[in-house]
């Protein structure tokens, strides 16, 4: 039998907890060990796992194989890039960046280490999501000629009070890269890349405590030729509304609703049909918000299956290259 693979989690908030949950759940996995530059953070910490609060200390170390960096939006690249400098692989968690030059320094420094990158998209892995995309790969929607995409969701002013960084352009860069990328990595996964983007951006109820817009609205081009319409906001009142997304083809037209892309709401197949799948809200739950489906565990299972098993990454960095390229598009493409 392999050795359990090593994981080691740099940022131990919500989503850091998250990934050490299920690392601490798999036969194959061991949590070695957590870091976080706030000290306060250690009492939350499973006991007998060592605690580093700087990351150096933590690569020199030596006791782990990969490296979950669940830190802050801008420190993706840096952490990244010292985990496999370090001679880890390391596991990102969305957005992989804020900038497509960031991942090109990322994906740079994983070819030079010969270590790997794996992309969290834990969408992906949505039953509904998971039956769509086979139904589109085999051909059972035929050509794509419409594609709606919803996210709208609530964050009030607790989520923006809980981190100095969220909301601050520089740090969080936009809620299409810290709530809404999992939707345009979605839309990239079922229906291919987008070639061009027009729309308009607006912060209504959000000037107050951040830099960044709550609401957009998008028309879109797939490099297909199938048309995109994409629309987003944080502004639901009281709670996440819908996670949703419609794809209209010669051959089917399928809705994948929810609030978390979890249910498949509507569906009409030339042959056949889809299975019927109403999955319970499964988010991530973090008290005064919630977030998208919780499917660390087997994002943390792929790793393992790459690393032990041979099996394929799910997510590749050139692909999460490709959300954050997508994301830039619009950003540029955006009136305020």
């Amino acid at each position: 039998m392999k050795a359990p693979i090593r994981f080691a989690v740099l940022g131990y908030g919500h989503i850091g907890r998250r990934h050490a949950q299920h690392i601490q759940a798999n036969p194959e996995a061991v949590l070695s060990a957590l870091c976080d530059n706030d000290p306060n953070v250690k009492k939350s910490a499973p006991e007998g796992i060592p605690f580093f609060e700087h990351v150096d200390a933590l690569l020199a170390a030596g006791i782990a194989d990969v490296c979950c960096v669940c830190s802050p939006n801008y420190l993706h690249e840096a952490h990244c890039i010292a985990a496999l400098n370090a001679g880890l692989h390391a596991v990102v968690e969305k957005p992989m960046a804020i900038s497509s030059e960031s991942c090109d320094r990322m994906i740079a420094a994983a070819e030079r280490s010969g270590n790997k990158i794996f992309a969290v998209k834990q969408n992906r892995y949505n039953p509904p999501v998971q039956a769509l995309k086979h139904l589109l790969d085999s051909g059972g929607m035929g050509r794509i000629y419409l594609v709606q995409v919803n996210g709208f969701w609530n964050r009030g002013d607790a989520y923006y009070a809980q981190s100095t960084w969220r909301g601050k352009k520089d740090l969080d860069g936009g809620v299409l890269f810290t709530q809404f990328s999992h939707f345009v990595d979605i839309l990239l996964y079922l229906a291919g890349s987008i070639s061009s983007a027009k729309g308009q951006i607006r912060n209504f109820a959000h000037q107050h405590n951040t830099e960044i817009e709550d609401t957009g609205s998008f028309s879109m081009v797939a490099e297909s030729g199938a048309l995109v319409d994409f629309c987003y906001t944080t502004c639901a009142y009281g709670q996440n509304m819908e996670g949703a997304i419609s794809i209209f083809g010669e051959k089917a037209a399928v809705k994948i609703g929810g609030q978390y892309l979890n249910t498949i709401e509507y569906q009409h197949l030339s042959d056949g049909s889809l299975p019927e799948i109403n999955i319970a809200a499964k988010a991530n739950d973090y008290g005064s918000y919630q977030g998208s489906m919780s499917n660390h565990d087997q994002v943390i299972q792929n790793v393992i299956d790459v690393l032990l098993h041979g099996k394929p990454i799910m997510t590749s960095a050139a692909e999460a290259r490709e959300v954050v390229r997508i994301i830039e598009m619009m950003y540029a493409a955006a009136k305020q």
